[in-house]
């Protein structure tokens, strides 16, 4: 259960694990209009004493919001949790709404931080992984069938909200740490991200971005980054599933707290049966993944076309290497030295 600590739509609320862990979840403006959550955790008499889930993006008011967030916690447990006086900072996963408070963070805290070793080089070599990526997605929209001059904006728009984060240092990884920090359990979730973990305290659940209330995580293509796609989020889902009796509370990074674990993944997988389904009735004849994506999500704009793009490249994906889906104009592909617009369609089941 939890109490809301101040009125406004927007304040810290506190939450108890089985065992007397106080938690708090602290809301950021991760980006304008965006609201995620980190948490801090008091556990008086461990190692692990002042614990910070997630740190925000960086970007807007997102680090403001986490100082006064911190300094809400301090006033209510008595102990000093600014970053000064954190003992560690777990990263759930290497996207920036999540990791991007680092950079401001790191020089100012003796806090260890700890990352699963396939996001690790997303915090350690920030700048490499974003030029990286930012090739493979000019391919990725250009296979898709998005035209060059959309391709740009588009990849403009993907490096902006991550323009003011800098490598940094971390301390150590968590399968070198047993999958194990102080009371917490980890569990190495693929799909959402490749490095990905959910935290298990006592009867507690931080989900990050894995399982999350009222939304589907966002997929993207294994193409473009390695363990992510589809496949490994539904795998992920069920290896989670195991943990789903021994836990009372799910906290996200964002939206509402869940309380029937079990329950929001068997949404969630019916969620993603109904896009496949859709997909393959739709690819009776050959479409490209841009035409694919506006019948899945209509027209959108901004940020959310990119977001469109990459989840209907992900289900497109799941079904191709499955032996669901062809290519219908293979020869222009064979024929072209650079990426062409693919058209996929519906293989007759065997």
């Amino acid at each position: 259960m939890s109490v809301p600590v101040h009125p406004e739509p927007h304040e810290v609320r506190r939450f108890e694990s089985s065992a007397g862990a106080q938690i708090f979840q602290i809301p950021l403006e991760v980006f304008p209009g965006f609201w995620g959550y980190a948490y801090a955790v008091w556990l008086p008499g461990t190692e692990t004493g002042r614990v910070l889930i997630d740190t925000g993006s960086g970007f807007g008011n997102s680090s403001q919001h986490l100082e006064e967030g911190l300094a809400a916690v301090s006033d209510l447990t008595g102990q000093d949790f600014s970053p000064e006086n954190l003992t560690h900072i777990l990263i759930t996963h290497g996207h920036i709404d999540h990791f991007g408070g680092l950079a401001a963070i790191r020089p100012r805290t003796p806090a260890r931080i700890g990352v699963h070793e396939l996001d690790l080089r997303v915090l350690t070599h920030y700048e490499e992984r974003l030029v990286v990526i930012a090739r493979r997605l000019d391919v990725f929209l250009a296979e898709a069938g998005v035209s060059a001059e959309r391709r740009k904006a588009l990849i403009e728009m993907y490096k902006l909200t991550k323009s003011l984060y800098s490598s940094v240092k971390v301390d150590f990884t968590y399968e070198a740490a047993g999958m194990r920090v102080g009371p917490f359990e980890l569990l190495h979730v693929p799909g959402h991200c490749a490095g990905h973990v959910v935290l298990r305290l006592h009867d507690v659940l931080f989900s990050g971005d894995h399982i999350l209330d009222r939304t589907s995580p966002h997929q993207s293509p294994e193409h473009l980054t390695l363990y992510t796609g589809l496949g490994h989020y539904l795998q992920s889902l069920e290896k989670l599933r195991r943990w789903a009796p021994d836990v009372r509370l799910v906290l996200g990074g964002h939206k509402e707290p869940i309380h029937d674990l079990a329950g929001r993944i068997d949404e969630i997988e019916a969620l993603h049966i109904e896009r496949l389904n859709k997909v393959l009735d739709f690819l009776e004849q050959p479409h490209t993944i841009k035409e694919i994506s506006q019948i899945l999500f209509g027209e959108v704009n901004g940020y959310n076309v990119l977001l469109a793009l990459e989840e209907a490249g992900a289900h497109v994906e799941y079904l191709y290497q499955r032996g669901r889906l062809g290519i219908h104009n293979l020869e222009d592909i064979e024929d072209s030295l650079t990426p062409v617009a693919i058209q996929y369609y519906r293989l007759p089941e065997a």
